[in-house]
């Protein structure tokens, strides 16, 4: 998730994001798959397909979490929702085609969701930006003033503008940060099997999962350089919005017993105190 893994490091091959193969790669995904079984919603069997399809998804997900990819059989997915051994092939061709599913959808999640992360907090009309991107965390306002007490800043505080213009991209690093944690505490069990199986994965699910989280670090990347336009080069900015991931990622690691309430404020304190260092 990017999805960077927990330690930090990035996807593997992960270079310098390139939007339009990610966008194809995205708009690929959305149709239907015939490995994995996914079907749109409209008849009832349709519907019963696509909710069976989540289940699997979901069990998967959880089973390769708690005993890894090795760990799991298809037949073991399969008891989990009530559906036998061979007849989890009519929903999936094969393990591998399932983790696969798992981590592209997660990956498109992610990016989907940052971007509308983005739109909204251009647009403070939009619903979203309250609802969802601005949080009443512990800290709220806290970016803007370390930006602005931020030594990079420190040259442009003389022209007298208020700190949200002088640091435009502010208030959408704070959503974002606000999204990610959001994402990782609900999604604890992909975050796990990410770190541990992403290598298994086939070169064609590798690469598109690549590709959106390439496009996914693209879009925190560009909020960095709204925020502070002359600190840093992309290459900087891209190396501060890994170690924020990392940070943030780490938590399916650490948390054991500690209310998502109480954890979710702290992780966003950091994330944001780790973007400004």
């Amino acid at each position: 998730m990017p999805m960077t893994r927990a330690n930090g490091k990035p996807p593997a091959d992960a270079g310098e994001a390139r939007d339009e193969p990610s966008a194809r790669a995205a708009e690929a995904r959305d149709e239907p798959s015939a490995d994995v079984g996914e079907a749109r919603p409209g008849t009832a069997r349709d519907r019963a397909k696509a909710d069976r399809r989540a289940a699997l998804l979901a069990a998967a997900a959880r089973l390769f979490a708690e005993r890894g990819f090795d760990g799991v059989t298809l037949e073991d997915i399969g008891a989990a929702v009530g559906v036998s051994g061979p007849a989890v092939y009519r929903h999936v061709s094969g393990k591998q085609a399932l983790l696969g599913a798992i981590l592209v959808d997660v990956s498109e999640r992610l990016l989907h969701g940052g971007r509308a992360v983005t739109a909204a907090a251009s647009d403070p009309t939009t619903p979203s930006t309250t609802a969802e991107a601005r949080h009443d965390t512990p800290g709220d306002g806290s970016l803007d003033r370390r930006v602005a007490e931020d030594p990079r800043s420190r040259a442009r505080s003389a022209s007298g503008d208020s700190p949200s213009e002088r640091n435009p991209g502010a208030p959408l690093l704070r959503a974002l940060v606000d999204f990610h944690v959001a994402f990782a505490l609900a999604e604890a069990d992909v975050i796990r099997v990410q770190d541990r199986d992403l290598d298994r994965l086939s070169p064609a699910d590798r690469r598109t999962v690549r590709d959106l989280q390439n496009a996914y670090v693209s879009v925190w990347t560009a909020a960095l350089a709204a925020a502070d336009p002359d600190a840093e080069t992309p290459a900087e900015r891209r190396v501060r919005a890994l170690a924020c991931f990392g940070l943030i990622n780490s938590t399916p690691h650490s948390v054991r017993g500690v209310a998502a309430a109480r954890v979710g404020p702290t992780l966003t304190r950091m994330a944001l105190a780790a973007l400004t260092a």
